[in-house]
């Protein structure tokens, strides 16, 4: 699955799960790791862990194997490594600390 394709896929399985305030940054000329950047918010730490538990589920029934997955264990921040689009599940709290859309839009 091409990255751009991946991204939207993505977007919508976070949607499916009720994230919110999902955004998609289009990273290809900030960094050499990936090319897309997708952020979220749950509603509570149960709510982010199942979002990233079920984002890595449905892109191994597209064929695309997560790289890797982290913070599930707490649940305030998971990160799915899809290779070119990396997953970020945040707590508002979070979110709202590490402001990761205004790191990455500069």
């Amino acid at each position: 699955m091409q990255s751009e394709a991946l991204s939207t896929f993505v977007h919508e399985k976070i949607d499916d799960l009720k994230g919110r305030d999902i955004i998609t940054l289009d990273i290809q000329n900030k960094a050499s790791f990936a090319d897309y950047m997708v952020i979220a918010s749950g509603n509570s730490n149960r709510h982010v862990k199942s979002i990233a538990q079920n984002v890595a589920m449905e892109c191994r029934a597209e064929g695309v194997e997560p790289l890797g997955i982290e913070g599930n264990d707490i649940g305030e921040w998971s990160l799915v490594d899809l290779g070119s689009v990396i997953v970020h599940i945040m707590t508002d709290e979070q979110r709202d600390k590490y402001q990761l859309e205004q790191l990455w839009e500069e």
